[in-house]
């Protein structure tokens, strides 16, 4: 185990500004690709790792009337629960960093799928609801150092498929959340019922993510196999202080704005469906279509990104999608229920596309790393007060309107910031 963290050497920085490549564009003196087996098992791994980041929170999420019941649960109670996840991404997120110099990324992404599988193994054994929330929050850790550390693992293995591979993940990450969306109600149903089997049964999937980053876990360098030589002095040099950054702020607003929107609805359309008069088990069909547009868009749009100078107009594009859906689920939630599923959909898209802009926005490894935990435990934070609002909301109001209407009025700012975030250049030139 090293004594000192490790970074990358200074590279871009050393350069003549002329010579400085544009935002998003690989470095010149980015190491050579990994041998080619190692990039397979690492795409693998990425695939798995990606697939298993959201199935502990949608599935709570077609189950939560279910959990409140068995776990005599408030609504208030109901919306802290669903605003644990962006704390524990904030909380543990911002851990990666140096977990990552000292242990290398590969490992803690494997420890991380170690950990997401132990807490849903737990899960289910809780008798109340504190035990329900810790055994949660050792998943959810699992998944923040992950969530920062999967651009990182882009970056040092794909520097030049930056935005195909953020596709590639970002599509597995669609196909997970939306399969524990979709497959969840049911497979408790055929369990007899039971909450607990129904929430339980992930660990399973979780488990099978481990084992592709077991062959990895001796490579601890921040960059891939033969890859320029290590220097700890380097730090200053190699990561830039992204606090100084403007963009690296608009981007962390953009990320907790959006990630807002994505837990609110992953935590309570289901509910908003049902109380409209849609069965339980086409709630949860509903909530999978909404994360299943992702699937297709989640590899569209990163590939999209990176030929674009300025992901502004994208940013502006998912919103409205999102706006027009937000109004209809006000208006008319079960007569256009699929419509506004399909709409919401897009508009989180904007999840990968935070992802892509990550990566854009700085040229080196080391500073995606900081870049990557600063946006992310930043935008976690924000998205806290969140869904825990839309459940104090529908609690006290008695209806979904006034909720609806906080979701629809944070299309705009995440609009505004976003486009910000999107503009072509890098933390560095800023820092």
């Amino acid at each position: 185990m090293p004594d000192e963290p490790q970074t990358l050497a200074p590279t871009a920085e050393a350069a003549p500004t002329e010579a400085r490549p544009r935002a998003g564009a690989a470095d010149p003196t980015a190491p050579a690709g990994p041998a080619r087996w190692v990039a397979g098992l690492v795409a693998v791994g990425l695939v798995l790792a990606a697939v298993n980041l959201r199935p502990a929170i949608t599935s709570l999420g077609a189950l939560l009337e279910e959990v409140s019941d068995g776990l005599h649960m408030s609504g208030s109670v109901a919306g802290v629960l669903t605003s644990v996840p962006p704390l524990c991404f904030a909380v543990f997120g911002i851990a990666a960093p140096r977990l990552a110099r000292r242990f290398g990324p590969t490992a803690v992404v494997c420890a991380g799928m170690a950990a997401i599988c132990a807490g849903l193994l737990l899960r289910p054994f809780a008798g109340g609801t504190p035990a329900f929330l810790a055994a949660s929050a050792l998943a959810l850790m699992g998944i923040a150092l992950s969530n920062v550390l999967m651009p990182v693992i882009v970056k040092k293995y794909f520097p030049d498929r930056v935005g195909s591979m953020t596709g590639l993940y970002s599509m597995a990450l669609a196909l997970g959340t939306s399969l524990a969306a979709a497959a969840t109600v049911p497979m408790t149903a055929a369990m007899g019922g039971s909450w607990r089997l129904g929430l339980g049964v992930w660990a399973g999937l979780a488990a099978l993510a481990v084992l592709p980053w077991l062959p990895l876990l001796r490579d601890r360098s921040m960059t891939a196999p033969g890859g320029p030589a290590l220097a700890p002095a380097a730090e200053p040099a190699a990561a830039p202080r992204v606090t100084r950054s403007r963009t690296a702020w608009a981007l962390g607003v953009f990320f907790g704005l959006q990630a807002t929107g994505a837990y609110i609805t992953m935590g309570w359309m289901p509910q908003i469906f049902r109380d409209a008069g849609v069965p339980a088990s086409t709630a949860g069909v509903l909530l999978a279509v909404t994360m299943v547009m992702g699937v297709p868009l989640a590899f569209v749009i990163p590939r999209l990104a990176t030929r674009m100078k300025n992901q502004g107009p994208i940013v502006v594009a998912l919103a409205l999608c999102g706006l027009t859906g937000y109004t209809g689920l006000a208006f008319a939630p079960a007569a256009g229920a699929w419509l506004w599923a399909l709409l919401l959909g897009v508009s989180n898209c904007a999840f990968p596309l935070a992802l892509t802009m990550i990566g854009m926005r700085s040229r080196t490894g080391a500073g995606v790393v900081r870049l990557s935990a600063f946006a992310q435990s930043v935008g976690y934070l924000i998205s806290i007060p969140g869904p825990l609002l839309v459940g104090i909301l529908y609690q006290h109001s008695g209806g979904w309107r006034l909720p609806i209407a906080l979701m629809a009025g944070l299309m705009i700012p995440q609009m505004i910031v976003g486009s910000l975030a999107g503009r072509d250049r890098t933390v560095e030139d800023e820092c």
